[in-house]
């Protein structure tokens, strides 16, 4: 069983989970998604953690009521060799973590460096990741929950994989900066680099939780599985 947390900051938290569940399904992994709203929601017993996209301005402010941020970076220097997924605003986290931390990702990003919100676009993305390959099986939609938030199905509407590449979805993405990428660059529109990796730290500035190719998704997972048997 993996226990995975996803940081319940903003943004597509449980289109997340959907990619999650459908990843699991894909490798055959017992899963457990642990939706972390409050500090103490992190702890010793996740397996890999999920930031997701939005604002990160807004996420930093929203999240020091419950010291939410600041338990997700105290778990990361804990578990440095535990895997991370961070999209769009998760990877701008992950690169700026703030004052008196060390950035998890040796990039430099810049904030909504493509534009305003009309400047959203798709792209087909180039990836060189090492995933387990699997054959797509659809995930079960989410149920309400204790708010009674019933969130869309992600396959009934999403981008499918392509032979060409990766549908990267960019929206008010942020971009690396060309000169200030120390780490391993794993995806690129065209020439430029959208996806860097870090050690377990995986951070690319689109959203491959909206869409039907989660093999950003399986990465996270079968390296969590791999750090539970270096740990046994």
């Amino acid at each position: 069983m993996l226990r995975v947390g996803l940081a319940m900051l903003q943004g597509a938290r449980h289109e997340h989970a959907e990619a999650l569940r459908g990843a699991s399904k894909e490798l055959d992994v017992d899963l457990e998604i642990v939706e972390c709203r409050r500090g103490h929601h992190i702890d010793a017993t996740l397996d890999a953690l999920v930031l997701p996209g939005g604002e990160s301005t807004t996420m930093r402010i929203a999240s020091q009521h419950e010291s939410l941020l600041d338990a997700v970076f105290d778990w990361m220097d804990r578990f440095p060799q535990r895997p991370v997924l961070g999209t769009c605003a998760g990877a701008i986290l992950l690169a700026t973590p703030g004052e008196g931390r060390q950035p998890y990702l040796a990039a430099g990003i810049a904030r909504n460096a493509w534009g305003r919100q009309r400047e959203s676009f798709e792209g087909v993305v180039a990836v060189a990741l090492d995933t387990p390959a699997a054959e797509f099986k659809s995930a079960s939609p989410a149920g309400r929950d204790r708010f009674a938030h019933l969130p869309l199905e992600v396959a009934s509407q999403a981008a499918a994989a392509t032979d060409e590449g990766f549908p990267g979805v960019f929206i008010r993405a942020p971009r690396f900066n060309a000169d200030e990428v120390a780490c391993t660059p794993v995806a690129w529109l065209g020439e430029e680099v959208v996806g860097v990796l870090d050690g377990n730290k995986l951070g690319v500035t689109f959203h491959p939780e909206l869409t039907l190719d989660r093999r950003f998704h399986r990465w996270l997972l079968a390296t969590a599985e791999l750090q539970q048997e270096v740990a046994a």
